[in-house]
């Protein structure tokens, strides 16, 4: 069977508007979903880290304030970037370990308020504690007392699960409709 000129143009004619339609109707149906566009956006991101890492640090100082006065602590950046006032075992230490799992649980308080994504806090939990620890390695050298890393670690956990767990809560509340 030969196919004269004119039906072979007529059918790549259909052809290509019915593929252009199906690429646009699967465009327009991701519009219309009630989920959120997914686009990349770096100077969000980078926003929503420093805002974290300030907060992150705003907080601690304002922590160890409390403890100047309640426990006569000294104010000093050493208790932010150094590794000399962590020791799980002196009795004198827990409030600047406290003060930092504190910092942490804030910080998951934090994560729902300026991420609101429960599969993100992972991310931002750890690359909190990455810029924490590379800082912390600029200032005073690396961290060698093993009670740093598990302070620390520990409150990079506390942040990821309760971030998450409180993202969750986020996400899944009722949404309100208005009344009609």
């Amino acid at each position: 069977t030969a196919s004269t000129p004119t039906t072979m143009a007529t059918s790549r004619r259909t052809l290509l508007p019915q593929t252009t339609t199906k690429a646009t109707s699967a465009k327009d149906s991701r519009r219309g979903s009630l989920r959120q566009n997914n686009n990349f956006n770096p100077r969000m991101i980078f926003s929503q880290i420093v805002a974290l890492q300030c907060f992150h640090y705003l907080i601690l100082g304002f922590i160890f304030q409390i403890n100047h006065v309640v426990f006569n602590t000294s104010v000093t950046v050493d208790r932010i970037f150094s590794d000399k006032y962590l020791n799980l075992w002196k009795p004198q230490s827990w409030a600047d370990n406290t003060a930092i799992l504190i910092s942490y649980v804030i910080g998951a308080v934090l994560l729902a308020i300026i991420v609101e994504k429960s599969k993100k806090c992972l991310d931002f939990s750890v690359t909190l504690f990455l810029i924490h620890f590379v800082s912390c390695c600029w200032y005073d050298g690396m961290p060698s007392s093993l009670d740093w890393w598990i302070v620390h670690i520990l409150g990079t956990i506390v942040m990821i699960l309760l971030g998450e767990y409180l993202c969750s809560l986020k996400e899944l509340r009722e949404i309100p409709l208005l009344d009609i």
